[in-house]
């Protein structure tokens, strides 16, 4: 299996200025076509640490894609070393300028005499051009990877050394990815096409990735329960990967080989075997490349699926419910709307919480919780009512009630259910655990109502 890796070029990375999203959606990108990536390197605009980020990557991997630094300005850099590792000059190419030109001329202003060097490229590369932006990719490829820095020879096999790939694209987004998708991917599928055969590194693999979702159980908790399921992944050749954030835990399981049909069998007779442990958690399976799954997502298609509707009151939370549910497209076809009820008034002139109760078990109580979610569901005339009250932190807290204490609960037509929780002492962390523990009850009750 042909190994890559990924070289992100520019200061700005490494002083925290700007997210590196280029090596992650690169990363996926090779694997969806079976390329595995071994390193993720960020190096700053340096010509003796772009140089032995070079040598390094090419004693170690048969692709390398390297972003960043091709643009017009001095701390530019990336094209003159390559020039260097390569032993090259750079050659001025006329079709090259001519994109250049056409790229100012279509956007009305006047070409700085600095551009013209954007059509200068390596001698021994072939250019990738680019339809978004003024400067072109570069595509090294056999003899021109065999000999690195300084006139050292590859330390790879002669074969894969021949394999080897060097591209240079752009560091703007848009520009690299259209690159990628329109150039490099297909001539990287052609390469696999090309060369396949079981002794070649080019033999066509397949990376197949699945995350399961799960809410309402903490990572150490189920790694227990899952342990001997774990245990039989691995005569499997299946990797998991335990992905935690607050409030939720993913489980990745990943596989490589030449048959994509007995890997995803393989990934999906396992999963189901998961369903069998920990019932009730999982609320999504996610696919590699495909849209991110998550709890609000999950839990519109129900509510559309089932017709039913949605209200939400919030104490503690503080909208965060809401804004989840409205973060997904068509949300109003089963959100009616939601309260914050942060004040006591609120809750007893709002959603006719009784006050007594309130003076005699406190806001933050089950009863109190209950009535919000009754309440919410009758004022907003939904079929549903969710609601929560608590102390979000970091103050607030006394021995009965804890900072991190909240009550949730889910009322339906002649049904409520709540329940206490204990989720920490910061406030952000609580607000996102409390919103998906919230979710997750409303997610268990719509698939045990009709």
């Amino acid at each position: 299996m042909a190994k890559a890796e990924i070289i992100s070029i520019g200061d700005e990375i490494l002083i925290g200025q700007i997210t590196n999203t280029n090596a992650q959606w690169m990363a996926q990108q090779l694997n969806l076509v079976g390329i595995s990536v071994s390193y993720l390197i960020t190096v700053g605009d340096n010509r003796e640490d772009i140089l032995k980020s070079l040598s390094d990557a090419q004693n170690r991997s048969d692709i390398i894609l390297i972003t960043g630094g091709l643009g017009p300005t001095s701390d530019d850099i990336t094209k003159p070393v390559l020039c260097e590792f390569f032993k090259t000059d750079l050659v001025f190419k006329e079709d090259l300028f001519e994109d250049v030109k056409k790229m100012f001329a279509s956007r009305n202003i006047p070409m700085p005499a600095s551009n013209r060097g954007q059509a200068e490229v390596p001698k021994n590369c072939i250019p990738i051009r680019n339809q978004n932006g003024t400067a072109p990719g570069m595509w090294f490829e056999n003899s021109v990877a065999a000999v690195g820095r300084g006139g050292k020879q590859s330390s790879l096999p002669p074969a894969a050394a021949n394999c080897q790939l060097f591209i240079s694209l752009p560091g703007v987004p848009y520009e690299m990815k259209a690159m990628m998708e329109e150039f490099v991917i297909p001539q990287l599928k052609n390469k696999f096409s090309m060369t396949a055969g079981p002794a070649s590194r080019w033999e066509q693999q397949f990376i197949i990735h699945k995350t399961v979702h799960t809410q309402g159980v903490g990572e150490s908790t189920l790694a227990e329960k899952i342990k001997a399921w774990e245990d039989s992944l691995s005569p499997l050749n299946i990797k998991l990967a335990y992905l935690p954030s607050p409030g939720q835990v993913k489980l990745r399981l990943s596989a490589k080989g030449n048959n994509k049909i007995i890997l995803t069998g393989s990934i999906d007779e396992r999963i189901a075997e998961l369903r069998k442990i920990i019932p009730g958690s999982i609320f999504a399976v996610e696919e590699y490349g495909k849209e991110p799954e998550t709890l609000e997502k999950t839990i519109g298609e129900i509510l559309r699926s089932k017709k039913k509707t949605l209200a939400v009151a919030e104490s503690c939370t503080g909208g965060y419910i809401g804004h989840l549910i409205t973060s997904i497209a068509g949300s109003s076809d089963y959100f009616n709307g939601g309260i914050i009820a942060y004040a006591n008034d609120l809750k007893v002139n709002i959603l006719k919480v009784d006050e007594n109760t309130i003076k005699v078990n406190g806001s933050v109580s089950k009863e109190v919780a209950e009535q919000m979610a009754i309440g919410v569901r009758q004022r907003l005339k939904a079929d549903f009512g969710l609601a929560t009250t608590g102390i979000a932190g970091p103050s607030g807290g006394s021995y009965e009630k804890p900072v991190g204490t909240v009550w949730i609960a889910v009322s339906s037509e002649g049904k409520v259910v709540s329940e206490r929780f204990l989720f920490g002492t910061h406030r952000e962390r609580n607000i996102r655990r409390a919103g998906l523990t919230a979710l997750n009850m409303l997610r268990t009750m719509l698939e045990t109502n009709p």
